[in-house]
């Protein structure tokens, strides 16, 4: 078997949860290294970077309409438009003004998308999200005055802190706006946040390899 089938299904007996989707974290991977894990049937696959996505799955996506692909990195405004065009999942929906071109975009090219609101869960000055005290008022704008369908939200815990504290937090904000997807865990830290309820993990070295 090959090394990234034997690493994800691994992943998978761990995660032993079908209502859990498990993002391979593709980004830096060349498409040589990925293809056995397409042709594995794995269908949910994650990019930091739009030009690269594009370059690498333009071609896959029209050949293989079931792949899924979530932009996972943080999303400039001059390339909305493109990531609209490619991904079927945002997870870092993270400002007014993005929202904003999101929604003017999603009309022009009459698509629609599927959103995570990334929180900035440790208040950290270095990192991009919404402002834990201003979820609320932002879930509403984009819902209801933008119409962006947002299925849940999104946070990285900070480093050398107790993370299940901050998964907690981010599960019962899911929670109290009725949400139903949950995003968070990575390689090194998903097993904790699958006792908060994600619904979607982002794994990348634990499936691929380290990347050079």
């Amino acid at each position: 078997m090959n090394f990234i089938i034997d690493n994800f299904e691994k992943i998978k007996a761990i995660v032993n949860n079908n209502k859990i989707n498990i993002i391979a974290v593709s980004k830096s991977f060349q498409h040589d290294h990925i293809k056995p894990l397409i042709d594995y049937g794995h269908t949910h696959f994650g990019e930091n970077k739009v030009q690269e996505a594009t370059n690498k799955w333009l071609n896959i996506k029209n050949q293989i309409p079931e792949i899924n692909l979530h932009l996972i990195g943080r999303l400039q405004s001059n390339k909305a438009k493109e990531a609209i065009k490619l991904f079927d999942y945002i997870h870092s929906l993270d400002s007014l003004k993005l929202a904003s071109l999101l929604a003017k975009f999603e009309q022009s090219l009459n698509l629609k998308r599927k959103y995570f609101i990334q929180v900035n869960i440790g208040a950290e000055k270095q990192k991009n999200g919404i402002q834990i005290e201003q979820v609320d008022e932002f879930y509403y704008y984009c819902k209801k005055t933008l119409q962006l369908n947002i299925v849940g939200l999104m946070a990285i815990p900070p480093l050398g802190k107790d993370i299940s504290k901050y998964f907690k937090l981010l599960m019962e904000f899911n929670q109290s706006l009725g949400l139903s997807e949950l995003s968070m865990g990575m390689s090194s830290d998903f097993r904790e946040a699958l006792k908060y309820e994600t619904t979607f993990v982002r794994i990348g070295s634990a499936i691929f390899g380290n990347r050079s």
